[in-house]
């Protein structure tokens, strides 16, 4: 039988762990109950945030609380307009997010314009304010860790707080390899997110130690009590 002294250190293990994850809901088919019950997810077990399309985010500030609310802009394509991302961005601030997750100009990365992807992320960082912002690079597009490290770059020049490995919803999701380029290129002080297929506390471990500072997963609730994850998902 498990002592009183035990079942409290996986508890502060299981809170450690949670603080680091985005409790993720980005499934196209989502629906409000599954919003209200990933929020409550989020108060229960300590995730970092809840991640959710923007639409979504009146309905899960009000269930959040004072818990942190994330929200996805030009996702998961990243090809809308700068005046598009801007405007939902600003009203994914107006309805309670505290952080969005971009999806940079997928298209202007794959043609080497970098200015383009620097402009892309700053009018979302304009739109943000004081929220941070997270530029993700769906990392499987780009075979080369030099052109990873070269959208890192800038992404931050834009703006960004952190950038962030994938979608969920592209080709791939996170390498241990994409990440540490990322780590390489923006340095100490910016944020690295690693999401796409991350399923086990293992997995959780390994994106950390290769300079992760943030982890995406729509598995949460497995990589925390242990639990077998399913394959699919964000």
């Amino acid at each position: 039988m498990e002592s009183t002294g035990f079942r409290a250190y996986l508890l502060r293990m299981t809170r450690e762990l949670a603080g680091v994850i985005d409790h993720t809901l980005l499934a196209p088919t989502a629906t409000a109950d599954d919003v209200r019950a990933a929020a409550a997810e989020v108060q229960e077990y300590g995730f970092y945030s809840l991640c959710v399309a923007s639409r979504w985010a009146p309905l899960a500030r009000q269930v959040l609380g004072e818990s942190r609310l994330c929200c996805v802009v030009g996702f998961p394509h990243g090809n809308a307009s700068k005046a598009a991302k801007a405007a939902e961005s600003t009203q994914a601030v107006a309805d309670g997010a505290v952080e969005l997750d971009m999806v940079i100009d997928l298209g202007a990365a794959r043609a080497g314009d970098l200015k383009a992807v620097e402009a892309d992320v700053a009018a979302v960082v304009g739109a943000a304010g004081a929220f941070p912002v997270k530029a993700i690079l769906e990392t499987a597009y780009f075979d080369d860790p030099s052109m990873i490290a070269e959208l890192s770059r800038a992404a931050v020049a834009g703006g960004a707080a952190f950038v962030k490995t994938s979608t969920g919803f592209g080709p791939g999701g996170a390498t241990l390899q994409a990440v540490r380029s990322m780590r390489a290129a923006v340095g100490a002080d910016i944020g690295v997110k690693a999401s796409g297929g991350v399923r086990t506390a293992e997995d959780v471990a390994r994106y950390l130690e290769a300079g992760a500072t943030r982890i995406g997963a729509s598995q949460s609730i497995a990589i925390v009590s242990g639990s077998a994850a399913k394959a699919d998902g964000y």
